[in-house]
C-alpha cells in the first residue's frame, strides 16, 4: 500500500513540475492575480489522477488485494473470538440455560 502512495505521489510530482514549466514558459495559461500557484496545484491534480488511474492500473490491484486478505484475517479472528466468548458462555449457563 505504501509503494503505491509513493508512486501516486511521484506521478503528482512529475505533473506539477511539467505544469510549473509550462505555466512559467507561457505554454499553459498563467492564474488570475496571486491564485497563480493554485492553478498550478489544480492542473497537475487534474492531469496526475488519469495517468495514475491507467500506469499503475497493476499495483492498485495488488495493494487491494492485500487490502481484501488483511481484512478477511480481522473477520476470521473477531468470529473465532465470538465463538470463544459464546463457548464460555454455554459452559457457565450449564445445560438448562441457568446459571450455575
Amino acid at each position: 500500500m505504501l509503494r503505491y502512495t509513493l508512486m501516486r505521489l511521484g506521478i503528482f510530482v512529475g505533473c506539477l513540475v511539467v505544469v510549473w514549466g509550462l505555466v512559467y514558459s507561457g505554454i499553459a495559461p498563467r492564474g488570475l492575480g496571486d491564485s497563480n500557484y493554485m492553478w498550478v496545484v489544480l492542473l497537475s491534480l487534474l492531469l496526475s489522477a488519469p495517468i495514475s488511474f491507467v500506469v499503475l492500473r497493476k499495483e492498485r490491484d495488488r495493494a487491494s488485494e492485500h487490502v481484501v486478505a488483511r481484512v478477511d484475517r480481522m473477520k476470521a479472528n473477531l468470529e473465532q473470538n465470538r465463538s470463544q466468548e459464546d463457548s464460555v458462555v454455554d459452559d457457565a449457563t450449564g445445560a438448562h440455560g441457568q446459571p450455575s
